[in-house]
Protein backbone atom coordinates (compact mmCIF):
# COMPACT_ATOMS: atom_id res chain seq x y z
CA UNK A 1 0.00 0.00 0.00
CA UNK A 2 1.49 3.34 -1.07
CA UNK A 3 2.10 6.22 1.31
CA UNK A 4 -0.83 8.57 1.91
CA UNK A 5 -0.38 12.19 2.96
CA UNK A 6 -2.44 13.57 5.84
CA UNK A 7 -4.39 16.82 5.77
CA UNK A 8 -5.18 17.89 9.34
CA UNK A 9 -8.57 19.56 9.98
CA UNK A 10 -8.28 20.20 13.74
CA UNK A 11 -8.20 24.00 13.40
CA UNK A 12 -11.15 24.18 10.96
CA UNK A 13 -13.60 21.41 10.14
CA UNK A 14 -13.06 19.41 13.33
CA UNK A 15 -14.02 22.15 15.77
CA UNK A 16 -16.64 23.47 13.35
CA UNK A 17 -18.30 20.05 13.41
CA UNK A 18 -17.99 19.40 17.15
CA UNK A 19 -17.94 22.68 19.09
CA UNK A 20 -19.67 25.12 16.74
CA UNK A 21 -16.38 26.61 15.44
CA UNK A 22 -15.64 28.22 18.80
CA UNK A 23 -11.94 27.40 19.14
CA UNK A 24 -10.24 30.76 19.67
CA UNK A 25 -7.10 31.98 17.96
CA UNK A 26 -5.22 32.16 21.26
CA UNK A 27 -6.00 28.52 21.99
CA UNK A 28 -4.75 27.54 18.52
CA UNK A 29 -1.54 29.53 18.81
CA UNK A 30 -0.52 27.70 21.99
CA UNK A 31 -0.07 24.49 19.98
CA UNK A 32 0.45 25.83 16.45
CA UNK A 33 4.23 25.41 16.44
CA UNK A 34 3.92 21.88 17.80
CA UNK A 35 1.37 21.05 15.09
CA UNK A 36 3.78 22.45 12.50
CA UNK A 37 6.44 19.87 13.45
CA UNK A 38 4.16 16.81 13.26
CA UNK A 39 4.66 16.26 9.52
CA UNK A 40 1.20 16.87 8.03
CA UNK A 41 1.06 17.60 4.31
CA UNK A 42 -1.16 20.59 5.11
CA UNK A 43 -3.41 22.00 7.80
CA UNK A 44 -6.90 23.28 7.06
CA UNK A 45 -7.14 26.36 9.26
CA UNK A 46 -9.56 28.77 7.58
CA UNK A 47 -12.75 29.07 5.57
CA UNK A 48 -16.10 27.45 6.04
CA UNK A 49 -17.82 28.96 9.08
CA UNK A 50 -14.63 30.17 10.77
CA UNK A 51 -14.80 33.59 9.13
CA UNK A 52 -18.42 34.23 10.15
CA UNK A 53 -18.00 32.91 13.70
CA UNK A 54 -14.85 34.97 14.31
CA UNK A 55 -16.60 38.29 13.75
CA UNK A 56 -20.08 37.31 14.91
CA UNK A 57 -19.35 35.49 18.17
CA UNK A 58 -15.67 35.54 19.08
CA UNK A 59 -15.09 39.20 18.21
CA UNK A 60 -11.85 38.22 16.51
CA UNK A 61 -10.53 39.42 13.17
CA UNK A 62 -10.38 36.32 10.89
CA UNK A 63 -7.65 37.94 8.81
CA UNK A 64 -5.57 38.47 11.95
CA UNK A 65 -6.12 34.81 12.87
CA UNK A 66 -4.75 33.71 9.51
CA UNK A 67 -1.77 36.05 9.74
CA UNK A 68 -0.86 34.84 13.24
CA UNK A 69 -1.21 31.18 12.29
CA UNK A 70 1.09 31.78 9.33
CA UNK A 71 3.68 33.32 11.67
CA UNK A 72 3.61 30.23 13.90
CA UNK A 73 3.25 27.57 11.19
CA UNK A 74 6.24 27.88 8.86
CA UNK A 75 6.85 24.39 7.47
CA UNK A 76 3.35 23.01 6.88
CA UNK A 77 1.13 24.27 4.09
CA UNK A 78 -2.02 26.10 5.17
CA UNK A 79 -5.28 25.57 3.34
CA UNK A 80 -8.83 26.84 3.41
CA UNK A 81 -12.29 25.77 2.28
CA UNK A 82 -13.79 28.22 -0.22
CA UNK A 83 -17.44 27.97 -1.29
CA UNK A 84 -16.78 29.11 -4.86
CA UNK A 85 -18.89 32.13 -5.75
CA UNK A 86 -20.27 32.08 -2.17
CA UNK A 87 -16.71 32.62 -0.83
CA UNK A 88 -17.28 32.08 2.93
CA UNK A 89 -20.87 33.35 3.00
CA UNK A 90 -24.34 32.10 2.17
CA UNK A 91 -25.03 33.80 -1.16
CA UNK A 92 -23.24 34.59 -4.39
CA UNK A 93 -20.88 37.56 -4.41
CA UNK A 94 -19.70 39.55 -7.45
CA UNK A 95 -16.58 38.47 -9.28
CA UNK A 96 -14.50 41.40 -7.98
CA UNK A 97 -15.19 40.31 -4.38
CA UNK A 98 -14.28 36.68 -5.14
CA UNK A 99 -11.04 37.63 -6.87
CA UNK A 100 -9.92 40.08 -4.18
CA UNK A 101 -10.73 37.59 -1.43
CA UNK A 102 -8.57 34.88 -3.03
CA UNK A 103 -5.75 37.36 -3.58
CA UNK A 104 -5.70 38.57 0.03
CA UNK A 105 -6.22 35.09 1.49
CA UNK A 106 -3.11 33.93 -0.38
CA UNK A 107 -1.20 37.04 0.66
CA UNK A 108 -2.04 36.43 4.31
CA UNK A 109 -0.92 32.81 4.28
CA UNK A 110 -3.16 30.37 2.37
CA UNK A 111 -1.16 27.97 0.19
CA UNK A 112 -4.00 25.64 -0.86
CA UNK A 113 -7.58 26.51 -1.80
CA UNK A 114 -10.14 23.73 -1.61
CA UNK A 115 -12.94 25.08 -3.79
CA UNK A 116 -16.42 23.62 -4.12
CA UNK A 117 -19.95 24.57 -5.12
CA UNK A 118 -23.03 23.37 -3.27
CA UNK A 119 -24.73 22.36 -6.54
CA UNK A 120 -21.56 20.96 -8.14
CA UNK A 121 -22.09 23.67 -10.75
CA UNK A 122 -18.49 24.12 -11.88
CA UNK A 123 -19.37 27.49 -13.42
CA UNK A 124 -19.64 28.82 -9.87
CA UNK A 125 -16.05 27.72 -9.18
CA UNK A 126 -14.43 29.18 -12.28
CA UNK A 127 -13.54 32.66 -10.99
CA UNK A 128 -12.09 31.42 -7.70
CA UNK A 129 -10.07 28.64 -9.37
CA UNK A 130 -8.70 30.94 -12.04
CA UNK A 131 -7.62 33.55 -9.48
CA UNK A 132 -6.07 30.98 -7.14
CA UNK A 133 -3.99 29.58 -10.00
CA UNK A 134 -3.03 33.12 -11.00
CA UNK A 135 -1.59 33.94 -7.56
CA UNK A 136 0.37 30.67 -7.55
CA UNK A 137 -1.68 28.67 -5.04
CA UNK A 138 -2.42 24.96 -5.18
CA UNK A 139 -6.07 24.22 -6.03
CA UNK A 140 -8.15 21.28 -4.88
CA UNK A 141 -11.25 21.05 -7.05
CA UNK A 142 -13.88 19.53 -4.78
CA UNK A 143 -16.95 17.51 -5.72
CA UNK A 144 -19.74 17.51 -3.12
CA UNK A 145 -20.65 13.86 -2.69
CA UNK A 146 -24.25 12.80 -2.14
CA UNK A 147 -26.56 9.98 -3.18
CA UNK A 148 -29.73 9.76 -5.22
CA UNK A 149 -30.92 8.54 -8.58
CA UNK A 150 -29.00 11.18 -10.56
CA UNK A 151 -25.68 10.74 -8.72
CA UNK A 152 -24.12 7.95 -10.74
CA UNK A 153 -20.48 7.19 -11.41
CA UNK A 154 -20.93 8.88 -14.78
CA UNK A 155 -22.22 12.03 -13.04
CA UNK A 156 -19.13 12.29 -10.85
CA UNK A 157 -16.71 11.54 -13.66
CA UNK A 158 -18.29 14.31 -15.72
CA UNK A 159 -17.65 16.73 -12.84
CA UNK A 160 -14.03 15.59 -12.62
CA UNK A 161 -13.62 16.26 -16.33
CA UNK A 162 -15.08 19.76 -15.97
CA UNK A 163 -12.70 20.54 -13.10
CA UNK A 164 -9.68 19.24 -14.97
CA UNK A 165 -10.45 21.71 -17.78
CA UNK A 166 -9.89 24.45 -15.18
CA UNK A 167 -6.43 23.02 -14.41
CA UNK A 168 -7.02 22.04 -10.78
CA UNK A 169 -4.12 20.26 -9.08
CA UNK A 170 -6.09 17.76 -6.98
CA UNK A 171 -9.58 16.27 -7.08
CA UNK A 172 -11.22 16.21 -3.63
CA UNK A 173 -14.18 13.94 -2.99
CA UNK A 174 -15.99 15.98 -0.34
CA UNK A 175 -18.33 13.77 1.68
CA UNK A 176 -19.81 16.30 4.13
CA UNK A 177 -22.43 13.97 5.64
CA UNK A 178 -20.54 10.68 5.93
CA UNK A 179 -22.54 9.04 3.11
CA UNK A 180 -19.63 7.29 1.40
CA UNK A 181 -19.44 3.53 1.71
CA UNK A 182 -16.11 1.64 1.46
CA UNK A 183 -17.11 0.12 -1.88
CA UNK A 184 -18.30 3.40 -3.40
CA UNK A 185 -15.07 5.25 -2.52
CA UNK A 186 -13.00 2.37 -3.93
CA UNK A 187 -14.95 2.61 -7.19
CA UNK A 188 -14.69 6.42 -7.41
CA UNK A 189 -10.99 6.70 -6.58
CA UNK A 190 -10.05 3.79 -8.85
CA UNK A 191 -11.97 5.27 -11.79
CA UNK A 192 -10.49 8.75 -11.35
CA UNK A 193 -6.93 7.48 -10.97
CA UNK A 194 -7.16 5.04 -13.88
CA UNK A 195 -8.86 7.52 -16.23
CA UNK A 196 -7.04 10.75 -15.42
CA UNK A 197 -4.08 9.94 -13.14
CA UNK A 198 -4.63 13.11 -11.11
CA UNK A 199 -3.99 13.15 -7.33
CA UNK A 200 -7.12 12.41 -5.30
CA UNK A 201 -8.03 13.58 -1.81
CA UNK A 202 -10.78 11.90 0.23
CA UNK A 203 -12.69 13.94 2.80
CA UNK A 204 -15.40 12.39 4.96
CA UNK A 205 -17.04 12.64 8.38
CA UNK A 206 -17.54 9.93 11.00
CA UNK A 207 -21.26 10.68 11.35
CA UNK A 208 -22.47 7.28 10.10
CA UNK A 209 -19.58 5.23 11.52
CA UNK A 210 -18.03 4.24 8.18
CA UNK A 211 -15.23 6.81 7.89
CA UNK A 212 -12.25 4.63 8.90
CA UNK A 213 -13.35 1.86 6.52
CA UNK A 214 -13.88 4.47 3.78
CA UNK A 215 -10.32 5.75 4.24
CA UNK A 216 -8.92 2.22 4.23
CA UNK A 217 -10.57 1.38 0.89
CA UNK A 218 -9.86 4.84 -0.54
CA UNK A 219 -6.14 4.50 0.15
CA UNK A 220 -6.20 0.95 -1.17
CA UNK A 221 -7.66 2.34 -4.42
CA UNK A 222 -4.86 4.91 -4.69
CA UNK A 223 -6.00 8.04 -2.83
CA UNK A 224 -3.09 10.42 -2.30
CA UNK A 225 -4.48 12.41 0.62
CA UNK A 226 -7.00 11.85 3.42
CA UNK A 227 -8.37 14.31 5.99
CA UNK A 228 -8.03 13.55 9.69
CA UNK A 229 -8.18 15.44 12.99
CA UNK A 230 -6.44 14.95 16.32
CA UNK A 231 -8.55 13.22 18.95
CA UNK A 232 -10.39 14.31 21.07
CA UNK A 233 -11.39 16.86 18.40
CA UNK A 234 -12.20 13.98 16.06
CA UNK A 235 -14.86 11.39 15.19
CA UNK A 236 -18.55 12.10 15.77
CA UNK A 237 -19.57 14.56 13.10
CA UNK A 238 -15.91 15.46 12.50
CA UNK A 239 -13.14 13.54 10.71
CA UNK A 240 -11.54 10.33 12.07
CA UNK A 241 -8.69 10.77 14.55
CA UNK A 242 -5.19 10.38 13.18
CA UNK A 243 -4.26 8.27 16.22
CA UNK A 244 -6.75 5.63 15.02
CA UNK A 245 -5.87 5.99 11.34
CA UNK A 246 -2.18 5.26 11.85
CA UNK A 247 -3.14 1.89 13.34
CA UNK A 248 -5.70 1.19 10.60
CA UNK A 249 -3.22 2.16 7.87
CA UNK A 250 0.25 1.56 9.34
CA UNK A 251 1.99 1.02 6.01
CA UNK A 252 0.36 4.02 4.32
CA UNK A 253 0.81 6.49 7.19
CA UNK A 254 4.21 4.99 7.96
CA UNK A 255 6.72 6.89 10.05
CA UNK A 256 6.40 10.32 8.45
CA UNK A 257 4.32 11.70 11.34
CA UNK A 258 5.71 12.43 14.80
CA UNK A 259 3.42 10.44 17.09
CA UNK A 260 4.80 11.88 20.31
CA UNK A 261 3.95 15.40 19.15
CA UNK A 262 0.46 14.23 18.22
CA UNK A 263 0.05 12.79 21.72
CA UNK A 264 1.22 16.11 23.16
CA UNK A 265 -1.39 18.02 21.15
CA UNK A 266 -4.03 15.46 22.07
CA UNK A 267 -3.36 15.92 25.79
CA UNK A 268 -3.60 19.69 25.37
CA UNK A 269 -6.91 19.43 23.50
CA UNK A 270 -8.37 17.08 26.12
CA UNK A 271 -7.54 19.51 28.91
CA UNK A 272 -8.83 22.44 26.86
CA UNK A 273 -12.16 20.74 26.14
CA UNK A 274 -12.63 19.76 29.77
CA UNK A 275 -11.84 23.20 31.14
CA UNK A 276 -13.36 25.48 28.54
CA UNK A 277 -15.38 23.99 25.71
CA UNK A 278 -17.09 20.94 27.22
CA UNK A 279 -20.45 22.74 27.31
CA UNK A 280 -20.40 23.02 23.52
CA UNK A 281 -20.08 19.27 22.98
CA UNK A 282 -23.55 17.79 22.43
CA UNK A 283 -24.43 14.12 22.32
CA UNK A 284 -26.01 14.58 18.86
CA UNK A 285 -22.57 15.35 17.43
CA UNK A 286 -20.87 12.40 19.14
CA UNK A 287 -23.29 9.51 18.65
CA UNK A 288 -23.06 7.50 15.43
CA UNK A 289 -26.21 8.20 13.43
CA UNK A 290 -26.96 5.64 10.68
CA UNK A 291 -30.22 7.43 9.86
CA UNK A 292 -28.14 10.08 8.11
CA UNK A 293 -27.88 7.53 5.29
CA UNK A 294 -31.65 7.81 4.86
CA UNK A 295 -32.16 11.56 5.31
CA UNK A 296 -28.65 12.61 4.17
CA UNK A 297 -28.56 15.38 6.76
CA UNK A 298 -24.98 16.44 7.66
CA UNK A 299 -24.15 16.71 11.36
CA UNK A 300 -24.04 20.51 11.39
CA UNK A 301 -27.38 20.70 9.63
CA UNK A 302 -28.92 18.22 12.08
CA UNK A 303 -27.79 20.27 15.09
CA UNK A 304 -29.07 23.41 13.40
CA UNK A 305 -32.50 21.83 12.84
CA UNK A 306 -32.73 20.92 16.51
CA UNK A 307 -31.86 24.49 17.54
CA UNK A 308 -34.40 25.96 15.09
CA UNK A 309 -37.22 23.70 16.22
CA UNK A 310 -36.44 24.35 19.89
CA UNK A 311 -36.64 28.09 19.23
CA UNK A 312 -40.03 27.61 17.60
CA UNK A 313 -41.30 25.28 20.38
CA UNK A 314 -41.68 22.52 17.78
CA UNK A 315 -38.94 20.03 18.62
CA UNK A 316 -41.60 17.32 18.83
CA UNK A 317 -41.95 17.62 15.04
CA UNK A 318 -38.33 16.79 14.25
CA UNK A 319 -39.22 13.40 12.73
CA UNK A 320 -41.72 15.08 10.38
CA UNK A 321 -39.03 17.56 9.29
CA UNK A 322 -36.56 14.75 8.63
CA UNK A 323 -39.18 12.97 6.49
CA UNK A 324 -39.86 16.22 4.61
CA UNK A 325 -36.23 17.00 3.77
CA UNK A 326 -35.88 14.33 1.01
CA UNK A 327 -39.17 15.52 -0.50
CA UNK A 328 -37.93 19.12 -0.63
CA UNK A 329 -34.63 17.92 -2.11
CA UNK A 330 -36.48 16.09 -4.87
CA UNK A 331 -38.71 19.11 -5.55
CA UNK A 332 -35.59 21.30 -5.88
CA UNK A 333 -33.75 18.95 -8.22
CA UNK A 334 -31.73 16.96 -5.67
CA UNK A 335 -29.20 19.55 -4.44
CA UNK A 336 -26.41 18.10 -2.26
CA UNK A 337 -26.90 19.13 1.37
CA UNK A 338 -23.94 21.38 2.05
CA UNK A 339 -23.74 25.10 2.82
CA UNK A 340 -25.77 26.99 1.66
CA UNK A 341 -28.18 24.44 0.14
CA UNK A 342 -28.41 22.56 3.45
CA UNK A 343 -29.83 25.70 5.05
CA UNK A 344 -32.12 26.35 2.09
CA UNK A 345 -33.58 22.84 2.07
CA UNK A 346 -33.68 22.44 5.85
CA UNK A 347 -35.44 25.72 6.50
CA UNK A 348 -38.01 25.10 3.78
CA UNK A 349 -38.70 21.65 5.22
CA UNK A 350 -39.35 23.22 8.63
CA UNK A 351 -41.72 25.77 7.11
CA UNK A 352 -43.54 23.06 5.13
CA UNK A 353 -44.13 21.03 8.27
CA UNK A 354 -45.24 23.96 10.42
CA UNK A 355 -47.32 25.97 7.93
CA UNK A 356 -48.20 23.58 5.09
CA UNK A 357 -46.23 22.62 2.00
CA UNK A 358 -44.93 25.76 0.29
CA UNK A 359 -47.45 28.02 2.00
CA UNK A 360 -44.43 30.00 3.17
CA UNK A 361 -41.47 30.05 0.78
CA UNK A 362 -38.16 31.65 1.70
CA UNK A 363 -36.54 34.22 -0.55
CA UNK A 364 -33.57 31.89 -0.93
CA UNK A 365 -35.78 29.11 -2.33
CA UNK A 366 -37.28 31.59 -4.78
CA UNK A 367 -33.80 32.72 -5.84
CA UNK A 368 -32.69 29.09 -6.12
CA UNK A 369 -35.60 28.27 -8.44
CA UNK A 370 -34.78 31.39 -10.52
CA UNK A 371 -31.33 29.88 -11.09
CA UNK A 372 -29.49 32.46 -9.00
CA UNK A 373 -27.56 29.77 -7.12
CA UNK A 374 -26.66 27.84 -10.23
CA UNK A 375 -27.81 24.80 -12.17
CA UNK A 376 -29.46 22.05 -10.04
CA UNK A 377 -28.33 18.46 -10.61
CA UNK A 378 -31.84 17.51 -11.84
CA UNK A 379 -35.09 19.17 -12.93
CA UNK A 380 -37.07 21.20 -10.39
CA UNK A 381 -40.67 20.12 -9.73
CA UNK A 382 -42.66 21.90 -12.50
CA UNK A 383 -45.55 22.74 -10.15
CA UNK A 384 -43.23 24.36 -7.62
CA UNK A 385 -41.42 26.20 -10.39
CA UNK A 386 -44.75 27.52 -11.69
CA UNK A 387 -45.83 28.54 -8.18
CA UNK A 388 -42.70 30.65 -7.74
CA UNK A 389 -41.96 31.90 -11.26
CA UNK A 390 -45.30 31.86 -13.07
CA UNK A 391 -44.40 32.13 -16.74
CA UNK A 392 -40.89 33.41 -16.02
CA UNK A 393 -37.95 31.20 -17.03
CA UNK A 394 -34.92 30.54 -14.82
CA UNK A 395 -31.70 32.25 -15.86
CA UNK A 396 -29.33 30.27 -18.04
CA UNK A 397 -26.08 32.22 -17.56
CA UNK A 398 -23.53 31.92 -14.79
CA UNK A 399 -25.18 33.65 -11.80
CA UNK A 400 -22.07 35.57 -10.79
CA UNK A 401 -21.96 37.32 -14.15
CA UNK A 402 -25.23 39.08 -13.30
CA UNK A 403 -23.89 40.73 -10.14
CA UNK A 404 -22.54 44.28 -10.22
CA UNK A 405 -19.04 44.95 -8.82
CA UNK A 406 -19.22 45.70 -5.11
CA UNK A 407 -15.72 46.35 -3.76
CA UNK A 408 -15.53 50.09 -4.34
CA UNK A 409 -19.00 50.71 -2.93
CA UNK A 410 -18.05 48.79 0.23
CA UNK A 411 -14.80 50.74 0.47
CA UNK A 412 -16.63 54.07 0.19
CA UNK A 413 -19.12 53.15 2.93
CA UNK A 414 -16.40 52.05 5.34
CA UNK A 415 -14.42 55.23 4.71
CA UNK A 416 -17.52 57.32 5.44
CA UNK A 417 -18.08 55.44 8.70
CA UNK A 418 -14.42 55.67 9.70
CA UNK A 419 -13.99 51.90 9.99
CA UNK A 420 -11.53 51.26 7.16
CA UNK A 421 -8.23 50.25 8.80
CA UNK A 422 -6.90 47.84 6.19
CA UNK A 423 -7.78 46.43 2.79
CA UNK A 424 -9.15 43.22 4.30
CA UNK A 425 -11.86 45.23 6.12
CA UNK A 426 -13.47 45.98 2.76
CA UNK A 427 -13.97 42.27 2.11
CA UNK A 428 -15.22 41.58 5.61
CA UNK A 429 -17.88 44.25 5.08
CA UNK A 430 -18.79 43.02 1.58
CA UNK A 431 -19.33 39.49 2.87
CA UNK A 432 -21.22 40.19 6.12
CA UNK A 433 -22.31 43.85 6.15
CA UNK A 434 -24.41 43.96 9.33
CA UNK A 435 -22.22 41.63 11.38
CA UNK A 436 -19.07 43.37 10.15
CA UNK A 437 -20.31 46.77 11.34
CA UNK A 438 -21.00 45.33 14.80
CA UNK A 439 -17.49 43.88 14.81
CA UNK A 440 -15.90 47.14 13.65
CA UNK A 441 -17.75 49.04 16.39
CA UNK A 442 -16.48 46.51 18.95
CA UNK A 443 -12.96 46.91 17.57
CA UNK A 444 -13.19 50.70 17.77
CA UNK A 445 -14.30 50.41 21.40
CA UNK A 446 -11.50 47.97 22.25
CA UNK A 447 -13.85 45.01 22.68
CA UNK A 448 -12.20 42.61 20.24
CA UNK A 449 -10.89 39.15 21.19
CA UNK A 450 -13.53 38.64 23.85
CA UNK A 451 -12.58 35.34 25.47
CA UNK A 452 -13.91 33.55 28.54
CA UNK A 453 -11.01 33.17 31.00
CA UNK A 454 -10.26 29.74 32.35
CA UNK A 455 -11.08 31.03 35.83
CA UNK A 456 -14.47 32.37 34.81
CA UNK A 457 -17.55 30.84 36.32
CA UNK A 458 -20.22 29.18 34.22
CA UNK A 459 -23.89 28.81 34.95
CA UNK A 460 -26.72 27.10 33.15
CA UNK A 461 -29.92 29.09 33.01
CA UNK A 462 -33.23 27.55 31.95
CA UNK A 463 -35.73 29.91 30.37
CA UNK A 464 -39.04 28.37 29.30
CA UNK A 465 -37.35 25.00 29.29
CA UNK A 466 -34.52 26.12 26.99
CA UNK A 467 -31.00 25.68 28.36
CA UNK A 468 -28.48 28.51 28.08
CA UNK A 469 -24.89 28.39 29.32
CA UNK A 470 -23.57 31.76 30.51
CA UNK A 471 -20.01 32.68 31.37
CA UNK A 472 -19.55 35.14 34.24
CA UNK A 473 -16.23 36.97 34.41
CA UNK A 474 -14.92 38.28 37.68
CA UNK A 475 -18.03 37.28 39.65
CA UNK A 476 -17.94 34.94 42.61
CA UNK A 477 -20.59 32.26 42.40
CA UNK A 478 -21.71 33.26 45.86
CA UNK A 479 -23.33 36.20 44.10
CA UNK A 480 -26.01 33.71 43.07
CA UNK A 481 -27.25 33.88 46.66
CA UNK A 482 -28.26 37.42 45.86
CA UNK A 483 -30.08 36.25 42.75
CA UNK A 484 -31.90 33.66 44.82
CA UNK A 485 -33.17 36.38 47.13
CA UNK A 486 -34.31 38.86 44.48
CA UNK A 487 -35.56 36.49 41.76
CA UNK A 488 -36.24 33.20 43.50
CA UNK A 489 -33.43 31.42 41.61
CA UNK A 490 -31.81 28.63 43.60
CA UNK A 491 -28.20 27.75 42.74
CA UNK A 492 -27.44 24.03 42.85
CA UNK A 493 -24.49 22.44 44.56
CA UNK A 494 -21.35 23.37 42.65
CA UNK A 495 -18.20 21.42 42.01
CA UNK A 496 -15.37 21.58 39.51
CA UNK A 497 -15.58 21.18 36.58
CA UNK A 498 -19.38 20.90 36.62
CA UNK A 499 -21.34 24.11 35.98
CA UNK A 500 -23.70 25.72 38.40
CA UNK A 501 -27.25 24.63 37.67
CA UNK A 502 -29.59 27.58 37.86
CA UNK A 503 -33.26 26.78 37.50
CA UNK A 504 -35.94 29.35 36.79
CA UNK A 505 -39.17 27.38 36.68
CA UNK A 506 -41.45 30.33 36.10
CA UNK A 507 -39.44 33.20 34.62
CA UNK A 508 -41.18 36.53 34.17
CA UNK A 509 -41.48 37.49 30.52
CA UNK A 510 -39.10 40.16 29.32
CA UNK A 511 -41.09 43.01 27.84
CA UNK A 512 -39.61 45.42 25.31
CA UNK A 513 -42.03 48.31 24.77
CA UNK A 514 -42.77 49.43 21.24
CA UNK A 515 -42.15 53.07 20.28
CA UNK A 516 -44.76 55.40 21.75
CA UNK A 517 -45.95 56.47 18.31
CA UNK A 518 -46.99 52.93 17.40
CA UNK A 519 -48.20 51.09 20.50
CA UNK A 520 -48.79 47.38 20.04
CA UNK A 521 -52.36 46.23 20.59
CA UNK A 522 -53.17 44.48 23.86
CA UNK A 523 -54.31 41.47 21.86
CA UNK A 524 -53.91 40.89 18.17
CA UNK A 525 -57.05 41.47 16.13
CA UNK A 526 -57.98 39.47 13.02
CA UNK A 527 -56.54 42.35 11.00
CA UNK A 528 -53.13 42.13 12.68
CA UNK A 529 -50.35 40.29 10.85
CA UNK A 530 -48.16 38.52 13.41
CA UNK A 531 -44.73 36.91 13.26
CA UNK A 532 -44.99 33.24 12.21
CA UNK A 533 -41.62 32.43 13.82
CA UNK A 534 -38.85 34.08 15.84
CA UNK A 535 -36.50 36.25 13.80
CA UNK A 536 -35.20 39.68 12.92
CA UNK A 537 -36.91 42.32 10.77
CA UNK A 538 -34.67 42.91 7.76
CA UNK A 539 -36.85 45.16 5.63
CA UNK A 540 -40.26 46.83 5.94
CA UNK A 541 -41.73 46.93 2.43
CA UNK A 542 -44.80 49.13 3.00
CA UNK A 543 -45.77 52.43 4.65
CA UNK A 544 -48.69 53.39 6.85
CA UNK A 545 -51.65 54.44 4.74
CA UNK A 546 -50.52 52.33 1.77
CA UNK A 547 -53.04 50.11 -0.01
CA UNK A 548 -51.96 46.48 -0.36
CA UNK A 549 -53.30 43.44 -2.17
CA UNK A 550 -53.61 39.92 -0.79
CA UNK A 551 -50.29 38.15 -1.16
CA UNK A 552 -48.28 41.36 -1.44
CA UNK A 553 -45.11 41.38 0.65
CA UNK A 554 -45.34 43.48 3.81
CA UNK A 555 -41.91 42.92 5.31
CA UNK A 556 -38.94 40.54 5.24
CA UNK A 557 -38.21 38.48 8.35
CA UNK A 558 -34.82 36.82 8.72
CA UNK A 559 -35.27 33.50 10.48
CA UNK A 560 -33.18 30.30 10.45
CA UNK A 561 -30.54 32.14 8.34
CA UNK A 562 -33.11 32.60 5.56
CA UNK A 563 -35.19 35.56 4.38
CA UNK A 564 -38.95 35.10 4.67
CA UNK A 565 -41.28 37.57 3.01
CA UNK A 566 -44.45 37.97 5.09
CA UNK A 567 -47.44 38.50 2.75
CA UNK A 568 -50.66 40.42 3.30
CA UNK A 569 -53.43 37.92 4.13
CA UNK A 570 -56.05 40.08 2.34
CA UNK A 571 -56.63 43.36 0.51
CA UNK A 572 -56.52 46.39 2.77
CA UNK A 573 -54.74 49.51 3.95
CA UNK A 574 -51.70 49.53 6.22
CA UNK A 575 -53.08 51.08 9.42
CA UNK A 576 -50.15 50.59 11.83
CA UNK A 577 -46.60 49.25 11.57
CA UNK A 578 -45.43 47.93 14.94
CA UNK A 579 -41.83 47.06 14.05
CA UNK A 580 -38.81 48.63 12.42
CA UNK A 581 -35.79 47.22 10.61
CA UNK A 582 -33.43 45.49 13.02
CA UNK A 583 -36.11 44.57 15.58
CA UNK A 584 -36.09 41.04 17.02
CA UNK A 585 -39.52 39.40 17.20
CA UNK A 586 -40.96 36.21 18.65
CA UNK A 587 -43.69 33.96 17.32
CA UNK A 588 -47.03 35.76 17.55
CA UNK A 589 -45.63 39.26 17.96
CA UNK A 590 -47.74 41.88 16.10
CA UNK A 591 -46.05 43.21 12.96
CA UNK A 592 -48.57 45.18 10.93
CA UNK A 593 -52.24 46.05 11.31
CA UNK A 594 -54.40 46.27 8.21
CA UNK A 595 -57.55 48.36 8.01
Amino acid sequence: MAKVDIIDTTFRDAHQSLIATRLTTDDMLKIAETMDRIGFYSMEVWGGATFDVCIRYLKEDPWERLRLLREHIRKTKLQMLLRGQNVVGYKHYPDDVVEKFVELAHKNGIDIFRIFDALNDVRNMEVAIRKAKEVGAEVQGAIAYTTGKVFTLEYYMKKVEELLKLDVDVITIKDMAGLLTPWKIYELVSEIKETYGIPVNVHTHSTTGMAVAVYLKGVEAGADYIDTAISPLAFGTAQPGIQTIWHALPEAVGSHLDRELIHRVSRYLKKLLEEKYWGLLHKETLIVNPYVLKYQVPGGMFSNLIAQLKEMNALDRLDEVLEEIPRVREDLGWPPLVTPTSQIVGTQAVLNVLFGRYKQITQQVKDYIRGLYGRPPAEINPELKRLVLGDEEPIKERPGSLLKPQLEECRRKLEELGYLHKEEDVLTYCLFPEVALEFFRARAEGRVKVELPKTASKVKVYVNGVEFEVGIEGVDLSALKYLSRVQGITPAQTGSPEPVQVSAPAPAPVSVPAPASTPAPASASPNTVTAPMPGKILRVLVKEGQEVKAGQGLLVLEAMKMENEIPAPKDGVVKKIYVKEGDAVNTGDPLIELG
